[in-house]
């Protein structure tokens, strides 16, 4: 609450992020402050985000630079990236191609990018992920190699669509995709 006010939100169009972490652990005493967090993750109970399974996912927040930060920071947009947000209640809505798994976060932050709003990490602010099993959804993208080919339709149809609203500052996203 305090970074809303101190970044004035509410005249801004910035998407605040909040660094995700994860255990493994089904119990976890959540810390009270960063420096806890921090002593958790040098000790190995906390991991940053899907590290080991989707890098992409959250590393442009830039957790080395995370750790000692005092103030929010800019980071890039990049291909894949799906942080975790607070936003403006005006800002625009996700898709609604993308339900069930996959590309609803990537998808979302693609067009805040594509409307020019800030990515800023908050420095002392942290959730943790915490396990659980598998969602329906996530075991029908894994087993299903047509729910995997709608999907690439619909970032294709999502792509098309970017391009018609942002012209040609939509192409980063179109060309980001093709060099994966």
């Amino acid at each position: 609450r305090n970074s809303i006010q101190q970044l004035e939100l509410p005249q801004r169009k910035a998407a605040l992020i909040v660094p995700a972490f994860e255990t493994l652990h089904y119990r976890l005493t959540f810390p009270k402050s960063k420096a806890e967090l921090l002593s958790m993750l040098d000790m190995g109970s906390l991991y940053t985000f899907r590290y080991h399974v989707w890098p992409k996912g959250h590393a442009p927040t830039d957790y080395a630079k995370w750790r000692t930060a005092t103030v929010p920071y800019r980071v890039a947009w990049q291909p894949d990236f799906e942080p975790y947000v607070v936003v403006r209640r005006d800002c625009p809505k996700y898709d609604q191609r993308f339900v069930g798994f996959g590309w609803n976060k990537v998808s979302h932050i693609m067009e805040l990018d594509a409307q020019e709003y800030e990515l800023l990490v908050l420095p002392n602010a942290f959730m943790i992920h915490m396990p659980h099993a598998p969602s329906f959804d996530i075991s029908k993208f894994r087993l299903s190699a047509g729910y995997r080919g709608c999907l690439q339709t619909l970032r294709e149809e999502f792509h098309q669509d970017l391009s018609r609203r942002y012209g040609a500052a939509a192409l980063k996203y179109l060309t980001a995709e093709r060099s994966l």
